[in-house]
């Protein structure tokens, strides 16, 4: 059969089409073996081929553009054109239109197909067949309750009364397909595409825009023709909704062990679904397992980035203990941590991992003898099998730290072998409670996805220099330095996460092939996700391993300024011995110390002469100080004295690029520093030039490409809906990325990105937003109206245009105002805390806002604990506060 392509494409001088596809004729999916294109010389590229292969059931395919200078450009989606050959016509003549990435692209994402705009009764597939025309367009935003038809001039297309409209199918939604007889049907024709009520028919809304022209085509009983690549300009409004965060470990319901597990999230959706909500947004749920301590809270630093964390195993569903008096046990430990106030991290940890210990000694065999068990373990043994043998020689060594496990502190797939048929119990039940977990939460995220909520994870920027990525994989990271962020509002002093930073070029080898593997495992549970930290996939802030503070951090990539560049473009004279050593100097040490002065002097520093000092070599880097402290007693004096240690280390305007010698970038932060003070008022204005440029200017086209480099192939490896965590020192270069990307923004009230205002105006969010009132890494609305009075002062009055002195808390009118703004505004997404959520509620609202803060983000060793105040059961049980939260979801348009 003959297949003739046709596409109408306006290429720049030097530029040839090419076709790419899975036959050989096409190339195999292999872009060099592509097939070359011809123009008619208008800009209408043609290629036949004739496949012979009669078993050829479906044909997939792309356009590629190919430069002479060697540069390609491909079309969204990759092969994103495809063509049913069921009926076997002798020829096809398909026109499509190239594919660049939508304005709508988030309709086309898991979150609407799956589960928003779910259809579950779908049509038959229309198939090309011979003697008519098969006419395909995308239509991501036809609701579930709709149906999208086609209306045109002709009869046969109702002569544009939509009461005679064809309905079209949607068994590829979100394309929806219509066969045409085009013995019956007069061209050329008008038409346009029109939505209308799945029930009734009732018409709902017309294409926008002129209308569509299908030009004359040369009819033929033995052809079949195709016209694809129409997109439909729906003209109704922008969709936005409404959804809630809350860790899972947070959620509280009567039948936990202590903690929120994977099965409470049914409830949060049942109270989603109630309110009129869509999405449910988490945070990490990767297995964190270090030490067995509460240290092990912190969610952003997993052993793992595929497998899932043990204290989510929602215990009643792998069955009960023949042992009544140990079934007793742990249902009566059930009953205390679920009392608590807080999650008991280590009881809830331990005692979660004993029951499954015992209950794998006596059904375990069962579980590993099933059929669905050998497909999850065929499915995921790329990783299941490495991250087991971790777990083993972590408990066996007593440590994380794959450096001290000997022989096994090089990873080899042989060394894994060998630790699974040595420990063959202890491996096969990492696998069974992975095998649970997996299951669990895999049908949880269908019973949200079957009620229209779609489950929105987190992607941590970071892992675990301890993890078994780490070990598996080593030359993936760099783990000769640490990752943070520069100061911003939650930390002056910066953030040091101490996760290793990412080799990108090694990366980049495999095309990122780690990365994408685990962006699929996520789509495994998740339909959107959030890119926690999306700064740090243009640069992320590199942090040496010998420092403890942020401040101490450098971008990378960057591009260092050289001696001669500061000279030449700043007149700004560089002195290494004075600019990027610690400047200490005598007449200030008092600041630091205070009454400890002289024997501070004395313990840590070395005179260099007229005031000046250094360092003594114990204390010369702040991972000596801390470590030095770390074994002191603990009291006040000592914390002051670590404390003013590391403030003087910090004394530099300048660090020498880690990898570049004679390259130095300014210190962040650095106006702040005494050795700044000490410039004159020319070197300060010529510093705060360079310091300017370079931390806004001199990197914005160099950071764009970093990003584009990276971000396009991960996002489009899954349907997932991108959403990106934009917050702190944002390069001019981010806007642009994410806007062309379509990635949703975040947007905070109390966090503006004009750097003008003191509040963000929730008037003026950009439709592609996530919007919300506050973050895990701070306190709620009640929180912060109490944390700051002044500013309180300031919003009450400017903000929510009332008159007078501000209350002292946050009542709940204030809260409902500002959740009003929120819901109001245009952003596509209106995520808001529960803690938030239920602030307008006297009476559900928790006592005390200072216990609702989940994050401490300048605290590196804070206890991730906090759960609900109240039981999922009782908020879905306040049903006058939840139709009251309904109806003002519905009322703000979402």
């Amino acid at each position: 059969m003959k297949i003739n392509f046709n596409i109408d494409y306006k290429t720049q001088w030097g530029e040839t089409l090419y076709i790419c596809g899975n036959d050989p004729l096409l190339g195999s999916g292999n872009i060099d073996a592509a097939l070359k294109m011809h123009v008619d010389g208008v800009g209408l590229w043609t290629a036949t081929v004739d496949i012979s292969d009669k078993n050829v059931r479906n044909l997939e395919y792309g356009y590629v553009v190919r430069n002479d200078n060697g540069s390609e450009r491909r079309e969204w989606g990759g092969c994103c054109h495809s063509i049913d050959l069921l009926n076997a016509a002798e020829s096809y003549d398909i026109y499509d239109a190239w594919r660049d990435i939508p304005l709508d692209k988030p309709y086309y994402s898991s979150a609407f197909t799956q589960c928003i705009n779910r259809r579950n009764d779908r049509c038959e597939a229309v198939v090309p067949a011979p003697g008519f025309l098969t006419l395909s367009v995308d239509a991501p935003t036809v609701g579930p309750d709709e149906v999208l038809a086609l209306c045109g001039a002709c009869d046969s297309l109702g002569e544009w009364n939509p009461e005679k409209a064809l309905p079209m199918s949607d068994a590829g939604y979100p394309v929806w397909k219509i066969n045409i007889d085009l013995s019956r049907t007069i061209l050329p024709i008008e038409f346009k595409f029109i939505v209308l009520d799945k029930d009734t028919r009732a018409l709902k809304a017309w294409d926008g825009g002129d209308n569509r022209r299908l030009a004359s085509m040369t009819k033929n009983r033995h052809v079949s023709m195709v016209v694809s690549g129409m997109r439909f300009r729906d003209p109704r409004a922008l969709w936005r909704g409404a959804g809630v965060a809350i860790p899972v470990f947070s959620v509280r319901t009567r039948d936990d062990f202590g903690v929120g597990d994977f099965y409470s999230l049914t409830k949060m959706v049942d109270w989603a679904v109630a309110t009129g909500q869509k999405f449910l947004q988490i945070l990490p749920i990767n297995d964190t397992t270090m030490t067995h301590t509460w240290t092990d809270s912190y969610p952003y630093n997993a052993c793992t980035s595929f497998g899932l964390h043990p204290m989510y195993m929602h215990l009643q569903e792998l069955g009960r203990l023949k042992d009544k008096a140990r079934q007793a046990y742990f249902d009566d430990l059930a009953c205390e941590l679920n009392n608590l106030p807080t999650v008991d991290y280590e009881r809830v940890n331990e005692g979660k991992l004993q029951f499954i210990s015992e209950i794998f000694a006596q059904e375990g065999a069962k579980t590993l003898n099933s059929s669905d068990f050998t497909k999850f373990l065929i499915d995921n043994e790329y990783w299941l099998k490495p991250y087991a043998a971790f777990c083993v020689l972590r408990d066996k060594f007593g440590t994380p730290e794959f450096g001290k496990w000997g022989e096994y502190a090089e990873y080899t797939q042989a060394k894994a072998d060998r630790v699974y048929t040595e420990n063959t119990s202890q491996m096969n039940q990492v696998y069974y409670t992975q095998y649970h977990l997996d299951r669990q939460m895999r049908r949880v995220h269908e019973y949200a996805s079957a009620h229209g909520v779609a489950f929105k994870g987190d992607i941590p920027i970071g892992i675990s220099r301890d993890s078994a990525d780490a070990w598996i994989n080593p030359r993936l990271f760099n783990l000769d330095c640490q990752a943070g962020a520069p100061p911003d509002d939650f930390s002056v002093l910066g953030q040091n996460w101490g996760l290793p930073t990412y080799n990108w070029e090694e990366m980049w080898k495999d095309r990122f092939a780690w990365w994408k593997s685990r962006f699929c495992k996520m789509a495994e549970y998740f339909d959107a996700y959030r890119i926690d930290h999306v700064l740090g996939f243009f640069r992320i802030w590199q942090i040496p391993m010998t420092a403890v503070h942020g401040l101490l951090g450098v971008f990378n990539p960057a591009l260092p300024y050289s001696a001669d560049e500061l000279k030449s473009l700043y007149d700004f004279w560089i002195d290494a011995d004075v600019h990027t050593k610690p400047f200490i100097m005598d007449w200030f040490l008092n600041d630091f110390f205070g009454e400890y002065t002289d024997e501070a002097r004395e313990r840590f520093l070395n005179g260099l002469g007229h005031g000046r000092y250094e360092l003594k070599p114990g204390f010369d880097t702040q991972r000596k100080i801390a470590d030095y402290f770390s074994s002191q007693d603990k009291t006040e004096k000592n914390r002051r004295m670590c404390e003013a240690l590391l403030g003087l280390a910090d004394q530099v305007l300048f660090i020498e690029d880690p990898d570049g010698k004679g390259k130095y970038h300014p210190r962040i932060s650095a106006q702040y520093t005494y050795v700044y003070r000490q410039l004159n008022d020319y070197e300060k204005w010529c510093f705060n030039r360079l310091y300017n440029d370079f931390f806004y200017h001199r990197h914005n086209d160099y950071w764009y490409g970093k990003a584009m480099w990276k971000l396009p192939n991960l996002i489009d490896a899954t349907p997932m809906l991108t959403c990106a965590e934009d917050l702190g020192m944002i390069p001019a270069c981010v806007p642009a990325v994410m806007d062309q990307l379509r990635i949703l923004s975040l947007e905070i009230q109390r966090m503006p990105k004009d750097p003008s205002a003191k509040f963000g105006n929730t008037w003026n969010y950009p439709y592609l937003s996530v919007c919300t009132t506050s973050t895990h890494d701070m306190g709620g609305i009640r929180q912060w109206w109490e944390d700051n009075p002044q500013m309180a002062q300031e919003f009450y009055n400017e903000v929510l245009h009332q008159e007078g002195a501000a209350p002292r808390v946050a009542e709940p009118w204030i809260c409902d105002q500002i959740l009003n703004l929120n819901l109001k505004s245009p952003s596509m997404l209106a995520i808001l805390p529960l803690q938030d959520w239920l602030s307008v509620s006297p009476d559900l609202r928790r006592p005390d806002p200072f216990e609702e803060q989940i994050n401490e983000p300048s605290n590196p060793r804070h206890y991730w604990r906090y759960r609900m105040h109240l039981n999922v059961e009782d908020l879905l049980g306040a049903e006058t506060f939840n139709r009251d939260l309904a109806d003002r979801v519905h009322n703000s348009g979402r």
